[in-house]
């Protein structure tokens, strides 16, 4: 399975980004007016920020990996740069669950197959990285339960009040995609969103583990 996005020429992803931004704008347009004849202002505001946190991640994601500020680690698995001994990392974002996720797969499948990415993720991360650093990893989800976490040696913490602040602004990017994962209307419940840490070493010392893990998850998703 690849990622459809990046397999594709740039003059095809620029086409793509450019069709996007467009039917984004068209929305705008069509809401400010359908609020300007309505007099209902409120209705045209909250479009304007539903479409916003719908398209911000098909710019910013392509565009903070071509600057180095995001690295992939799994086709649904990305880090941030290291910062004060802290390297936080991501689910894949709707812009990666629309091009990777294969339409064909059932809500099993599509959960298991994320996972199996984390996993997948995780073990190119320690690959890659000086396992004598005292480097923390951390990251919140809404898809990854706790049992999960703490099953591939993650610590749960209490998540921020700005990631929850975070995570209900953009909740219609949320809902779709919690949906996408699900394969069906699912809403997602932010109270059960989980932040989950561990140093990099301990994280290292399952590799054995995550290692057999990949390889069952893989077997079980039948894609």
């Amino acid at each position: 399975m690849t990622h459809r996005f990046y397999s594709k020429t740039k003059k095809e992803q620029s086409r793509i980004l450019i069709w996007i931004l467009l039917l984004a704008l068209f929305v705008i347009i069509l809401s400010c007016w359908l609020a300007w004849v309505s007099q209902f202002y409120f209705f045209g505001i909250i479009v304007i920020l539903g479409v916003l946190t719908l398209v911000a991640p098909f710019i910013d994601v392509p565009s903070m990996k071509k600057s180095g500020k995001l690295r992939y680690h799994s086709l649904l698995m990305l880090s941030e740069k290291p910062k004060d001994g802290v390297i936080k990392i991501h689910g894949g974002t709707l812009f990666d669950y629309v091009f990777v996720i294969d339409k064909k797969m059932n809500g099993n499948q599509r959960r298991t197959f994320i996972i199996q990415q984390y996993v997948e993720g995780l073990l190119n991360l320690i690959n890659n990285t000086d396992m004598g650093s005292t480097t923390k990893l951390q990251g919140t989800s809404y898809i990854i339960n706790k049992r999960t976490a703490q099953r591939v040696g993650f610590e749960v913490v209490p998540t921020d009040y700005i990631q929850k602040f975070i995570f209900t602004y953009n909740y219609l990017n949320v809902l779709v995609t919690y949906s996408i994962a699900k394969g069906r209307l699912s809403f997602p419940k932010i109270n059960r969103t989980i932040t989950f840490e561990a140093n990099l070493k301990d994280i290292g010392q399952k590799k054995d583990f995550l290692v057999t893990l990949n390889k069952k998850l893989k077997s079980e998703t039948g894609f």
